[in-house]
C-alpha cells in the first residue's frame, strides 16, 4: 500500500481537521490540541466552537473547508444522514481533502454507508477509515475511549499516534466492520444499562442503600463499565448527557431493523431496549443522558 503521507504523523507537521463540536466531539478535539496538534474545524452550530476558537483552532465555513486545509480529517456528528451530508454533499469532505488525505469518521454511523464513503475516497486518491467509540464523555476527556477501526489496516497503523491520544484502538477488519462492531457494542450496553436501571429500582424498592448496593455487587457477575460510568449518576440523578438517549435509539434500530441494505437479525433483547429509550423520547428526555433510561423505569413503577 502506497502511504497516505510519506512523513509519520507528528504534531508538528501533521495538519488535522475536526467536525463535529458536540459533547464528544469537543472534548476529543480539544484532547489533540492539548497534544500540540493544529485543527482546522467547522461547526453547524457557530456557538460550539468557541472554545476550541480560543485554545487556537481554525475555524472555516465549510467541511469542504476543513478537508482542503488538513492532512485527516475527523468526524463527530450525529446520525448516518449527517455522515452523508458532510462527507459526500456538496462542499463535502471528500470534494476538498486533497490527494493522499484520510478521513476518519468516529460517529456511530452505518456500516454500509461507511463502505461507500471507503469506496469514494479511493476513486479520488484517498482513504477512509470508520472508528466509532465507546466510553462516553468521561471516556474523551480522559483519553480512555475504545476505538473501533474498520478499513486498511496499514491506514489504521499510520494513525495510531492520534488515535493513542483518544483511547485504545483495535483494528476489527475491512470497511464498515467498525461501524458494525459500535452497533454490536451499543446492543451490549443497551442490555446493560436496562439491567442496571432495574436493578437499581428494585433494590430501592427493597429498602437497600444503593450506594453500598453498588460497591457490593460491582466485583461480581453483575459488574461492568456500564455500572462504573453511570451507577452513581443513576443515584444521584445526574443525567447530564455523555450520549444522548435518542442515539441510543438510532443505535439499537440499526441492529434490530437490519440498517441500510443489510438483513434483519432476530434481537428481542435490543427490541425491548430500543423501546425503552424510544420511552425517554416520548416523555421529551431524548436529549439526556443515556443513564436516565432509568427514569423510564422509575416511571413504569408509579414513581
Amino acid at each position: 500500500m502506497e502511504t497516505p503521507y510519506p512523513k509519520p504523523i507528528n504534531p508538528n507537521q501533521t495538519r488535522v481537521g475536526w467536525i463535529g463540536i458536540g459533547v464528544m466531539g469537543a472534548a476529543m478535539a480539544s484532547r489533540l490540541m492539548s497534544a500540540g496538534y493544529s485543527l482546522t474545524i467547522f461547526s453547524r452550530t457557530p456557538e460550539k466552537v468557541l472554545s476550541l476558537q480560543e485554545k487556537g483552532a481554525l475555524v472555516v465555513n465549510s467541511p469542504a473547508d476543513v478537508a482542503s486545509k488538513s492532512d485527516v480529517v475527523f468526524t463527530m456528528v450525529g446520525h448516518p444522514s449527517d455522515v452523508r451530508s458532510v462527507v459526500l454533499g456538496e462542499n463535502g469532505v471528500l470534494s476538498g481533502l486533497n490527494k493522499g488525505g484520510v478521513f476518519v469518521d468516529t460517529t456511530s454511523s452505518d456500516p454500509v454507508l461507511a463502505k461507500e464513503i471507503a469506496a469514494t475516497a479511493r476513486l479520488k486518491g484517498c482513504w477512509a477509515i470508520d472508528s466509532p467509540v465507546s466510553g462516553g464523555d468521561i471516556g474523551a476527556r480522559d483519553g480512555k475511549l475504545a476505538i473501533l477501526a474498520g478499513g486498511d489496516s496499514d491506514v489504521v497503523k499510520w494513525l495510531s499516534p492520534i488515535f493513542g491520544i483518544l483511547g485504545r484502538v483495535t483494528y476489527v477488519g475491512e470497511s464498515g466492520c467498525g461501524q458494525s462492531c459500535k452497533i454490536a457494542n451499543q446492543i451490549t450496553v443497551g442490555a446493560n444499562l436496562l439491567g442496571l436501571s432495574e436493578g437499581l429500582v428494585f433494590a430501592e424498592k427493597a429498602g437497600l442503600d444503593l450506594t453500598k448496593f453498588l460497591e457490593s455487587v460491582k466485583g461480581g457477575a453483575a459488574g461492568s463499565m456500564v455500572m462504573e460510568l453511570f451507577g452513581e449518576r443513576m443515584i444521584e440523578k445526574d443525567f447530564k448527557a455523555g450520549g444522548f438517549a435518542e442515539y441510543m435509539v438510532k443505535d439499537l434500530g440499526m441492529g434490530v431493523n437490519g440498517g441500510e441494505g443489510k438483513e434483519v437479525v432476530v434481537l428481542p433483547g435490543a427490541a425491548l431496549s430500543k423501546q425503552m429509550f424510544l420511552g425517554m423520547v416520548a416523555n421529551g428526555d431524548g436529549k439526556m443522558g443515556t443513564q436516565g433510561l432509568v427514569t423510564v423505569v422509575k416511571r413504569i413503577n408509579g414513581k
